[in-house]
């Protein structure tokens, strides 16, 4: 990299990769058009590259260019995190660690885990973030968080995962039904009833795997509810708009106007899995990584 290329225009590069749109990237950096695109030229020539095609106002990413705003967003995040990290240390705290959830693993596993780790690390911070499964890959794939606890099978190749706990599920049922735990013989009893289950963009995995457990029983299901929220299924079964099956994770004492059947008899399990891109440089990721994977499933 030629030694005039300065952080700077690193900043200019992705405000018009960005936007495609020199003159919005000039009114987002607060500097002039023709600025801008004097230090882009400029940019290009330095490195030997075009990196975008210009036609008729309508601006274009070049191949390298779309590698370069790829790996220069990557490195970016990471140097932010750096100088943040710096700054924690600098201020008397060790560091600190984003961290990506589904509402199941909040239950009983991170509660337990922050606990664990702060008897040996109370000067870190956490930051905690509901997120779907999607959304987590996506954020640890551009750095937003450090780990992610999901229920998905297949991840990108640049994410590591490891299964840490395996869920039976659960039926959920309006306090008054019918059906408990003395009569409930299998699902077919139920093939009547309407289901309120976990959006397929929640995790398409999981959906799958629920599927499978009516089909096994003989019957598919009519859905008349999606959500993404388990207190939405809570509250949608309480008053009558539906049945629905949750991981038994999900299950709490403190959930009132329904009740749990356990499905303990049927093959099919929900694994919860840890989840980090491999390529993560936060020095305090391996540590607790170590502390999680040393827990018994």
């Amino acid at each position: 990299m030629s030694n005039q290329l300065e952080f700077r225009h690193l900043r200019y590069f992705l405000a018009v990769a960005e936007d495609l749109h020199f003159r919005k990237a000039a009114e987002r950096l607060y500097i002039s058009q023709p600025g801008l695109s004097r230090q882009i030229k400029q940019m290009e020539n330095d490195l030997g590259l075009k990196l975008f095609e210009r036609h008729n106002r309508k601006v274009i990413l070049t191949e390298a260019g779309k590698y370069l705003k790829d790996e220069f967003t990557r490195n970016l995040k990471q140097l932010e995190d750096t100088i943040n990290h710096a700054k924690l240390i600098h201020y008397g705290k060790t560091g600190q660690i984003e961290l990506g959830y589904v509402g199941s693993a909040m239950q009983k596993l991170i509660p337990q885990l922050l606990m664990n780790y702060r008897e040996t690390k109370p000067d870190v911070v956490f930051s905690l973030k509901e997120m779907d499964n999607k959304k987590q890959i996506n954020a640890l794939l551009n750095f937003d968080i450090d780990i992610g606890f999901v229920r998905l099978e297949e991840v990108p190749k640049t994410i590591e995962k490891k299964c840490i706990k395996s869920d039976i599920f659960c039926l959920v049922l309006p306090e008054d039904h019918s059906i408990d735990k003395s009569n409930f013989q299998d699902l077919s009893q139920l093939k009547s009833e309407s289901f309120i289950l976990f959006d397929p963009e929640y995790s398409e995995s999981y959906y799958t795997n629920v599927l499978q457990v009516f089909k096994d029983s003989g019957f598919m299901p009519s859905v008349s509810h999606l959500t993404i929220h388990a207190s939405s299924i809570y509250n949608l079964v309480k008053n009558n708009f539906g049945i629905s099956i949750v991981p038994k994770s999900l299950i709490s004492n403190h959930i009132k106007g329904v009740k749990f059947i356990e499905l303990d008899k049927i093959p099919q399990r929900t694994n919860l899995s840890v989840v980090w891109n491999k390529t993560n440089r936060n020095p305090l990721l391996p540590e607790l990584l170590d502390l999680i994977l040393s827990k018994p499933n």
